[in-house]
């Protein structure tokens, strides 16, 4: 019997790949308020706005796609000030926004960027601009609804839970890209949780400002720098995370305190931060983060991983002196963090002071005496320790001891948890509703259980799928007695069918829930296929 490929992720089979198409386009008038369902798939052709006064809601399991283009046909959803997004997918069905090129099934290569543009929320929030409001990033000036900034901490632009961003970051001009997720001066009110960025052309997340709060953000293979914030960003984040691949990527974290005209404005950017987990590839003479700019933040109970050099704090000569004087300060703290196989691992090369360089890319200046020893003495003194917390891109979950976390300082809003990094040892939270850890794997009984890639792996055909109540399975059989075994989203082994003796078979769903499931077929020989379907 011939091998048959399963689709990507089984629950795009209802609400994508069969689902009717809708174009969307933006006379001036925006969206309107409406109900985006998860019974079409939504084109957008060009810049659509959500205006001032407009409430965007996507239903759980719908899908986005933009149209390629470039430049004045480059497409994108941007949520204007005033206007509110509201979509909240599930770890079950999440919401995806992606290419009109990517049908789903795995043809899009995972590496595949700038494809279209991406998901842009603005709002009222303050930012430390000399003009405000200012123009996002990525949108033409002709737009006037893409202006952003004011002085409401706590305003909210809408909510984002299980939301998968991909192939994004078209051009709109020579070096202008639109990043995957762009939130500038986006208030507290606004709810962003289990995001996922991938394949980004430019930046993952990109801060303009505002005080936003943010909880499991997953940013992977993308062409710049993963997380990247400027003009006052002093929002919050807990369980960042991100990958890196080989071909694309610069910092971890590129992080600026203001614009080049209002660098020293206030308010000062000061982030708080708490259990990242930043992993790189080594041999790429890339960097973990940059401080700039005046940047001040705060990381802590954090992971950094597999990166040539550790994390540089710039220092600029004058009265302000930079981000090294927000160090110094104490509004730049760097405490209680695992570095994984980061520069030489010396105290001096994870922690080192920059200077700008001119135009022939020459140090503009020395740093003073003491400088660089006195933040490589704050390594240790700071709880910051050199350790092989059992990470990887294949696998960000560890596998070693990272326990001892402090929040002794953390606002209200953080979690307090038992781990360093952003993935609780043997918990994988990004794993089936994103498109970066489609692997997914757990123990169960005690068994370690893998699931594999679905569009990069031969397996069983299911069909229909999503399944209502019954289903055929079929796979290439070889030999033997195989068992079907299914497992739900937390590893628990919940339906069995044994006695397996032909390549077809009639699965009932009978007693489980909506929802994904995983699945594994084995034999006594050890052979095994496993993927994914969902039940309707």
């Amino acid at each position: 019997m011939k091998k048959i490929t399963v689709l990507l992720c089984s629950i795009l089979l209802a609400t994508g790949v069969f689902a009717a198409e809708v174009v969307i386009m933006d006379d001036g008038n925006g969206t309107g308020t409406t109900t985006w369902t998860a019974d079409n798939t939504y084109i957008l052709d060009g810049f659509v706005f959500v205006n001032d006064g407009q409430t965007l809601t996507i239903e759980a399991g719908t899908v986005i796609k933009g149209k390629p283009g470039q430049q004045e046909n480059a497409s994108a959803l941007i949520v204007a000030v005033g206007g509110e997004l509201i979509a909240n997918g599930t770890a079950e069905v999440p919401i995806i926004f992606t290419s009109q090129n990517d049908d789903l099934t795995g043809s899009l290569p995972d590496e595949a960027n700038g494809q279209w543009g991406g998901l842009i929320m603005l709002g009222k929030a303050r930012t430390n601009n000399a003009t405000v409001p200012k123009q996002i990033e990525g949108i033409p000036t002709t737009e006037p609804r893409a202006k952003y900034g004011g002085t409401d901490d706590s305003d909210g632009s809408g909510s984002l839970k299980f939301v998968s961003i991909r192939h994004g970051g078209t051009d709109i001009g020579e070096g202008n890209e639109i990043n995957g997720l762009t939130l500038g001066a986006c208030g507290e009110a606004t709810v962003l949780s289990h995001i996922e960025v991938v394949s980004n052309k430019d930046d993952g997340v990109e801060f303009f400002g505002g005080v936003p709060r943010l909880d499991h953000i997953l940013v992977a293979w993308v062409g710049d720098d993963a997380y990247d914030y400027d003009e006052g960003f002093s929002g919050y984040g807990q369980f960042w995370a991100t990958v890196q691949v080989e071909a694309d990527g610069d910092r971890m974290g590129e992080h600026d305190g203001g614009p080049s005209d209002c660098e020293f404005c206030e308010p000062h950017a000061k982030p708080i931060i708490h259990n990242a987990t930043y992993i790189g590839v080594p041999g790429k003479s890339r960097r973990v983060i940059t401080f700039r700019d005046n940047a001040g933040g705060v990381y802590s109970n954090s992971i950094f991983a597999e990166q040539d050099k550790g994390i540089d704090i710039e220092y600029i000569e004058g009265e302000h002196e930079g981000s090294y004087q927000q160090w110094k300060n104490g509004n730049l703290e760097l405490m209680n963090n695992i570095f994984q196989n980061v520069a030489d691992g010396t105290a001096a090369n994870l922690f080192t002071v920059s200077v700008p360089k001119d135009k022939d890319d020459n140090p503009k200046w020395e740093v003073p005496a003491g400088y660089a020893e006195a933040l490589a003495d704050y390594f240790a003194n700071a709880g910051n320790t050199v350790a092989d917390a059992g990470v990887s891109v294949a696998n960000p979950v560890p596998s070693r001891d990272v326990s001892g976390p402090d929040y002794s300082d953390a606002p209200w809003w953080f979690k307090r948890v038992d781990f360093k990094g952003a993935f609780k040892p043997g918990t994988q939270w990004a794993g089936g509703w994103t498109l970066t850890f489609a692997d997914y794997e757990f123990i169960s009984d005690g068994e370690t259980v893998s699931v594999n890639r679905v569009h990069e792996v031969n397996i069983a055909n299911i069909y229909p799928n999503p399944i209502t109540s019954s289903a055929t399975v079929s796979f290439e059989y070889d030999s033997g007695v195989y068992s079907f075994i299914v497992y739900n989203l937390a590893g628990v082994r919940v339906k069995q069918i044994g006695n397996i003796s032909t390549g077809d078979f009639i699965f009932g769903s009978e007693d489980l829930e909506t929802g994904i499931y995983f699945y594994q077929l084995r034999n006594e020989s050890g052979n095994k296929l496993s993927g994914r379907f969902m039940v309707h």
